[in-house]
């Protein structure tokens, strides 16, 4: 017992002179050597695997602390800030679009979308948050970044790319008491409805005000409520700028440990349909013109209907004990969304049904789901759903053109797989394959298929 004492004993005095000798040398390469050194009194048998666990842990933290200490002394921060997250990710990306065409190439590019933000927590329940991404011009000169995109594809030689900034809001939780929650929010910021992107693309950041109240019912039942009016375009000749504005009501159940459920109903609108037109011809030339399918009028591209659509939205999960290939509980999600516009006449009605199995996001969990979606052509507004959900047209439409476009006035099925390699790094297989609901007259087939490969790390 006395040897063993007196050798582990040795052991923590040759690690402990040897760590504070690096401490002479500034932090990051301390933290780096430190490690280097367990790694080699681990391979000498000098310390057991558990013992060099153990430092390796305490050095991080240790090393995790001596940064904020550093930082705090290089870049002092008022006393009413109580913290600083620093988050992003990387995605690279294969993407390939196939038609039946025999005049239309297939288009295959090489992707990437770098994303990177900072949220500042300060007393009081106070937030400020910005994020930038990279991203492509939407189209012509005087526009700014892609809204539902930011994709940079590799071309041009190596050219250099373009950030944008992808959101910058200020955000007041002025009721948090664990029954009641009341969350401000203003700027730029992720779009704050439970939705599909049958809605809103999942890159739309859109900009005005949005206030998220929550009322905690029990342990098993909680209500959300949701509201924004959010700015579509400015216009300096005009007071009738465009905007939109929306109001959300969700139930979120957990009836056991197996069984979970959420129901929502929505209501949408957009005021001054008129000032977003699609082309210059117009008054307004201003608003990127990225999807097709909304009816408009000739070559002014004035939208012909209103759109203030009913959305109803719910899902199911049933959780399995185990499943094959799979690490814990195995959720196994049904879910769909309705919408239905009465600012048009007809081609108004919109839906999807779905089942996913299992849930990715930690190391070596997946997940696979499909989907059918059916979205007539004024459903709701054209420049807000899913890009990347697209359809073939042979022939230019009202205020448009022909090729490979997302949208409305188009159906079909999403297969969509996710497996986490690490809890940082995850791959995605995805690919739509979809046709026109009502194609252009006389035009031929409409079918197109997109399909995507991601690999992607977060930070």
């Amino acid at each position: 017992m006395k040897k063993f004492k007196k050798q582990n004993t040795t052991k923590v005095a040759l690690f402990a002179g040897a760590t504070a000798l690096m401490t002479l040398t500034p932090n990051t390469h301390a933290q780096t050597s430190v490690d280097a050194l367990i790694d080699k009194l681990e391979q000498k048998g000098t310390l057991t695997v558990d013992e060099a666990k153990d430092l390796r842990a305490e050095n991080a933290t240790n090393s995790v602390a001596d940064f904020n200490k550093a930082a705090n002394a290089r870049f002092p921060m008022p006393d009413w800030v109580t913290g600083y997250k620093l988050s992003g990710d990387f995605r690279g990306r294969f993407d390939d679009m196939l038609t039946d065409s025999s005049t239309l190439a297939d288009r295959i590019r090489l992707r990437y979308r770098l994303r990177a933000g900072l949220v500042v927590n300060m007393k009081d329940d106070l937030q400020v948050g910005f994020r930038v991404s990279s991203g492509e011009p939407a189209s012509g000169t005087g526009f700014g970044g892609n809204p539902l995109s930011g994709n940079s594809t590799m071309q041009d030689n190596g050219s250099k790319k373009f950030l944008y900034v992808d959101a910058a809001y200020g955000k007041w939780t002025a009721i948090n008491d664990g029954t009641w929650m009341a969350a401000g929010t203003i700027g730029k910021m992720d779009q704050p409805f439970v939705v599909s992107p049958m809605l809103f693309d999942a890159d739309y950041t859109p900009e005005g005000a949005a206030l998220q109240t929550g009322y905690k019912i029990n342990d098993h039942h909680a209500l959300a409520f949701n509201t924004a009016g959010f700015m579509l375009d400015e216009l300096k000749t005009s007071s009738r700028d465009p905007f939109l504005y929306g109001a959300q009501l969700i139930w979120n159940a957990t009836w056991s440990p197996k069984v979970e459920s959420s129901l929502g109903i929505g209501i949408f609108d957009i005021v001054n349909k008129e000032s977003l037109a699609a082309t210059s011809a117009s008054a307004n030339s201003g608003v990127p013109y990225i999807n097709q399918g909304n009816t408009r009028v000739g070559a002014t591209g004035i939208l012909t209907n209103n759109y203030n659509p009913i959305v109803i939205s719910g899902s199911a999960t049933y959780k399995l004990d185990s499943f094959p290939l799979y690490t814990g509980a195995f959720p196994i999600k049904f879910a769909g969304e309705f919408m239905d516009n009465a600012g048009a006449e007809k081609n108004n009605e919109g839906y999807w049904a779905g089942i996913t199995l299992g849930k990715s996001g930690k190391k070596g969990l997946w997940d696979i789901s499909y989907r059918y979606q059916y979205l007539e052509a004024d459903a709701w507004y054209d420049q807000m759903v899913d890009d990347d959900n697209i359809a073939y047209y042979t022939a230019a439409p009202n205020a448009g053109s022909s090729g490979i476009f997302g949208g409305t006035n188009v159906k079909g099925h999403l297969i969509k797989a996710n497996y986490s390699i690490t809890d940082a790094l995850t791959f995605t297989f995805t690919c739509y394959m979809n046709e026109l609901i009502n194609p252009v007259p006389g035009a031929s087939k409409s079918d197109a298929m997109h399909v995507m490969a991601d690999i992607m790390w977060k930070f």
